[in-house]
């Protein structure tokens, strides 16, 4: 057994936090069809109840927020949520013409957008165990 195969290797975890259940769940499939292991939440509250690390299947590696998801009784909860997962990149997903809540986020994605777009810009900041195989 060579190096490489002793070692236990995770897809990229990414955490999504979606409110509305049918493109959340869209898109855990496509970004799990790509490689990803793509879990979901419907708010901060819910997603802050993710373990940080999982022996199964390994760390929060990169979150992905709908701006749905940031209502004023939540929207506190996100600093703690990212710090508590070691400072993912964090990606907005806002309605078009919304303004981005104040935080930095490593990429905003403005409605419309197709579940391909965000797939793209997930994989531009956390490449998939398929693209580093080839």
């Amino acid at each position: 057994m060579g190096p490489q195969e002793s070692v236990v290797s995770h897809p990229p975890r990414v955490l999504l936090i979606m409110p509305q259940q049918w493109p959340r769940a869209l898109l855990r499939a496509e970004l799990r069809e790509q490689g990803y292991d793509a879990i979901g939440a419907r708010n901060l509250s819910e997603a802050g109840r993710q373990p940080a690390e999982d022996p199964e299947r390994g760390p929060v590696r990169l979150v992905l927020v709908d701006d749905a998801a940031l209502t004023p009784e939540h929207e506190g909860l996100l600093d703690p949520l990212l710090a508590r997962h070691g400072g993912p990149p964090a990606i907005l997903l806002a309605r078009a013409g919304h303004t981005a809540p104040r935080r930095s986020w490593t990429r905003v994605l403005h409605r419309p957008v197709r579940i391909d777009d965000i797939v793209q810009a997930v994989r531009a900041i956390l490449a998939a165990p398929r693209d580093s195989a080839e």
